[in-house]
């Protein structure tokens, strides 16, 4: 197994296994934390609904979303100078569409200290319209590193 004479070793299927596990849970948190937007915004500011959903989500980007960010992205880093990636086309596509989600989770964080404040600058239908980018990244990601098409 050639990938095994990086600097990980034996332990690379390891990360791997580690990395893709993570990933799964960062893009379930991106998932859940803009679907309770959706139903956050419609609580009146300042209720007891509108507290409990401040809490949720609090709850679901510190304990979810962050970790899962930072351990995907060190694993990612690990993985990628493993493999020599940071030369190859196709990786650099991924790079760059993984530094746009992470910037989309900047902006969910963002949105959610304007809801816990009580501001709700975007409609409904715009909210719901930005729960589909994680899946759109998602397809993305994944064409990248699975099929390589550069």
């Amino acid at each position: 197994m050639d990938q095994m004479i990086g600097f990980l070793g034996a332990g690379y299927l390891w990360a791997k296994a580690a990395h893709v596990t993570f990933i799964i849970f960062w893009i379930a948190g991106l998932f859940i934390v803009p679907r309770y937007y959706i139903h956050h915004h419609a609580t009146t500011p300042g209720s007891a609904e509108d507290r409990a959903w401040i809490e949720r989500e609090d709850r679901a980007r510190t304990i979810i979303l962050t970790p899962a960010m930072l351990v995907s992205w060190a694993l990612g880093i690990a993985l990628a100078l493993h493999v020599g990636a940071f030369a190859q086309g196709w990786f650099h596509v991924k790079l760059l569409l993984v530094l746009l989600l992470t910037s989309y989770q900047g902006w969910v964080s963002a949105y959610g200290k304007k809801l816990a404040n009580g501001d709700r600058p975007l409609e409904s239908r715009t909210l719901r319209f930005m729960n589909e980018v994680p899946g759109i990244f998602t397809v993305l990601i994944v064409i990248m590193v699975i099929v390589r098409p550069f």
